[in-house]
């Protein structure tokens, strides 16, 4: 409160006075200086007879007598700075000195009573930290991979880190990945598998490459309404996104086209496993697979779990491509998904693999590449 706001009531109330003692009424004189009726009889029963020193010294013993009643409260010096302090365990002494510097600055205690009573070395408090010489560099890369893919926790960008060179654990990056303040993406509710004891393709486990595909439609929209369809075909083995067909529609006619040429580029596998889609259990689908020497594996209806490799792949394909691009035009979107099912292969690590990409570029001379019998 300023010194005019301090005095304002005893300068008030004397004007009234001298104007009651000039023989006019209380209620003319309260309306003339310009305060209320209530105001002054206020102001009269708290500051009636008071001059301005002692106006002034009221109001500070008022505030000393505050801060009395606060020392009083707390029964020691160390529950007042246990109070000042942050909330919760102080494990790290980094937060224990930055506690230490606001609690010093809020109640102006020495070095040393703060250190004793937050359980903290001087020597530590006054020792300035230095990381490892190459933690700016390393925390540069991290928030770089982490505006570049921003659905990716601190685990994936360790796997993308160690790939790109660096030879970090995922403690030191979540370290400073939780120093920065980035965000861990939202954990999904764990999911059970159902494991039957019949016959069902539930049971049917990738032993090895081209061992089991599965595939499966995923629908989505351009930016000016019209829906588009991609057909996800992956290897669960070696978890590789094998093609993505993109098309405003795609039948059972589009499946065998994308089916005839991956088994040109590959070997057909043993099983191809998919739900009971119209597009899937078409005679002529079923008679091309079984034409080529593959089987077919159905999962049961309603049980999308059983198909849960593809239905994971299209749960991060979704999540990192599809709701964060707008696509204006069906060929800006098949060359997008093309981009993305690259960089998936190659780049973008997978936790089952050891954090390593399903098939990392690599130059391989011509001599040692295998031969396809």
């Amino acid at each position: 409160m300023s010194t005019t706001s301090e005095t304002r009531p005893v300068l008030k109330l004397r004007q009234i006075e001298v104007l009651h003692g000039q023989g006019m009424a209380i209620s003319d004189a309260v309306r003339q200086i310009g305060v209320t009726e209530p105001t002054y009889y206020r102001w009269r029963k708290q500051y009636g007879g008071m001059n301005r020193d002692q106006l002034k010294r009221l109001k500070e013993l008022e505030a000393e007598n505050q801060r009395l009643r606060r020392a009083v409260s707390d029964l020691t010096l160390d529950k007042m700075i246990l109070s000042e302090a942050a909330p919760g365990k102080l494990l790290s002494p980094s937060r224990r000195r930055q506690c230490i510097e606001h609690v010093r600055q809020a109640l102006g205690i020495s070095e040393r009573r703060a250190c004793r009573t937050l359980g903290q070395h001087r020597s530590t408090q006054r020792k300035v930290p230095c990381g490892a010489p190459d933690e700016e560099r390393l925390t540069e890369d991290i928030i770089a991979l982490a505006r570049s893919y921003g659905r990716y926790g601190y685990r994936m960008i360790t796997g993308l880190l160690n790939n790109a060179g660096w030879h970090v654990n995922h403690k030191r990056v979540e370290r400073i990945w939780r120093r920065e303040g980035l965000k861990v993406p939202q954990k999904q509710a764990k999911k059970g598998r159902l494991w039957l004891n019949d016959g069902s393709c539930v049971r049917l486990r990738p032993e090895h490459p081209n061992h089991v595909w599965s595939y499966d439609f995923v629908q989505d929209r351009t930016h000016d309404g019209r829906l588009f369809r991609t057909l996800n075909i992956i290897d669960e083995f070696t978890k590789e996104a094998l093609v993505i067909r993109v098309n405003r529609k795609l039948n059972s006619t589009d499946v065998i086209d994308a089916l005839t040429d991956l088994f040109i580029l590959r070997v057909p596998p043993a099983f191809i496993r998919s739900n009971n889609g119209a597009e899937f259990i078409a005679k002529k689908v079923q008679g091309w697979i079984g034409a080529v020497g593959a089987k077919t594996a159905f999962i049961e209806p309603g049980s999308p779990w059983e198909n849960g490799y593809c239905e994971s792949f299209n749960a991060r394909f979704r999540d990192e491509l599809l709701d964060a691009e707008v696509f204006y035009s069906l060929r800006e979107t098949q060359i997008l998904i093309e981009r993305w099912r690259r960089h998936y292969n190659t780049v973008r690590p997978h936790s089952s693999l050891g954090y390593r990409p399903p098939a990392p570029e690599a130059v391989i001379p011509i001599d040692q590449r295998p031969t396809m019998h």
